[in-house]
């Protein structure tokens, strides 16, 4: 085997799959580093379901396949976030319904495109009960955040983030309703990709609110989201250039966006850093106000969550309404009133939006704007306030949280990079060159791992 600088459970994707297709580095080897460091870092409990023996015996049959049969994510770990069907893993959602150790014998359709690519299923990452729980509801493992055990990972997709940003694997997926990828993403210091509403298939994956459910992606860096993005054939309309994103030529909006009144001083302050560092390296910077039209935004998504809720959970009510957290009851019993004409002003409201935004949006390279209210607070039943990122999850646009900032006790702030819907790639691409510039410049640094 080849002796790499770095220890194997420190490589990306990126670094990683040219050893594992020439058979410079088995998968088994990777695979047992990759167990010796979750088990040296097991205080983070980022994995509900971790099973080294199917782990070892799937990798055993990768390493067997020959060298030229070998396909695009060969080897790689993925982490998965345990509200998607696996069909050789139990997927119990955090729920004390959902306890049982038999696995369903199903994959969700992003399962199968990974397995398709010859990926390894490492195991599943904890959540919040079916990913909707903001408060209480643990039922498996409690995570923590992976540079303070005191602090929250963020949620819903937490075990997924703090896995990979503490380098238990080098990419994961996670979903996000409201903030599920972005906001630990930026918790925990890592990249987190929200594609555009409906570029991944959700199905085999639990739903609460298919109007905003989407399944994204975790990594270290942004070529290994880019590789994921071809995995599952995200693509642009109109080819990404092949030469690198230029800032010295680039357009950035920021968009400090409607709640900004919360916006705590790490925020504030990685937002003023990064104007300036973005314009030191040649960027044009403008602000941009959104309309005075999406000044309701917020109030509809939460009434799409409450609404579409009440449906989603309905049959799990009936069925074992006594084990559910009460969050998940009062959507059923619709403890918030949302009536029809609500929700049809929400949908309604928020379809004239979409396309207001995507005009808006075409006329930067990219807007960056906050992905948290501030660095993770302290305390590990709540999971964050998902307001900063709710806008653009109900405007269904792609989004990237790019780390590189920090807070006043040292902790990692990122903020968001959108765009115009299906322009993923172009996001990818601009996002590469900012992250750079965040993760050298801004002054955070993952040093303690």
């Amino acid at each position: 085997m080849a002796n790499p600088p770095r220890p194997l459970w420190r490589l990306t994707a990126t670094e990683i799959l040219p050893l594992l297709h020439s058979g410079q580095v088995t998968v088994t080897d990777y695979a047992k580093s990759l167990l010796e460091r979750i088990q040296a870092r097991n205080h983070v409990k980022a994995w509900v379901w971790l099973p080294p023996s199917l782990i070892l015996h799937q990798a055993k049959a990768l390493d067997d396949i020959p060298t030229d049969e070998r396909t695009m994510l060969y080897g790689l770990p993925i982490g998965i976030k345990d509200i998607i069907l696996t069909k050789d893993m139990p997927t119990q959602y955090n729920s004390r319904n959902y306890e049982s150790e038999d696995p369903i014998n199903a994959d969700a359709s992003c399962i199968l495109t990974l397995r398709a690519n010859q990926a390894l299923i490492f195991g599943k990452t904890t959540t919040t009960e079916f990913a909707s729980t903001k408060q209480g509801g643990w039922h498996q493992n409690l995570t923590s955040n992976v540079h303070d055990q005191s602090r929250t990972p963020g949620g819903s997709s937490s075990g997924s983030a703090a896995a990979v940003a503490d380098f238990q694997v080098p990419v994961a997926l996670g979903t996000q309703t409201g903030g599920s990828i972005v906001r630990p993403a930026s918790y925990n210091g890592c990249y987190g990709f929200k594609p555009t509403h409906g570029a991944i298939s959700r199905e085999g994956i639990a739903q609460w609110c298919p109007t905003l459910d989407t399944c994204g992606f975790f990594a270290r860096t942004v070529e290994d989201l880019e590789l994921l993005s071809n995995a599952f054939r995200i693509l642009d309309d109109e080819p990404v250039p092949s030469h690198p994103f230029d800032l010295r030529t680039a357009k950035i909006g920021f968009c400090n966006s409607y709640n900004w009144s919360k916006a705590g001083p790490g925020t504030v302050g990685a937002m003023a850093k990064a104007r300036d560092l973005l314009r030191r390296h040649g960027a044009q910077i403008e602000e941009v106000e959104l309309p005075n039209d999406f000044a309701r935004v917020l109030d509809w998504h939460a009434i799409v969550l409450a609404g579409e809720g009440q449906t989603s959970f309905l049959g799990r009510y009936l069925a074992a309404q006594s084990l559910l957290h009460e969050s998940i009851k009062g959507y059923v019993e619709n403890h918030k009133h949302v009536r029809h004409a609500d929700l049809l002003a929400a949908y309604d409201g928020v379809a004239r939006l979409r396309p207001i935004f995507d005009n808006i949006a075409v006329g930067y390279d990219v807007i960056i704007t906050p992905s948290v209210i501030d660095e993770a607070p302290v305390g590990l039943e709540d999971t964050g306030d998902m307001s900063m990122c709710s806008t653009w999850t109900i405007l269904h646009v792609p989004a990237i949280n790019i780390p590189g900032f920090a807070g006043a006790h040292g902790m990692p702030i990122g903020l968001t990079a959108v765009t115009a819907r299906y322009r993923d790639r172009h996001l990818l691409h601009a996002a590469k060159a900012i992250g750079e510039v965040f993760e050298g410049e801004g002054g955070w640094k993952a040093s303690n791992l």
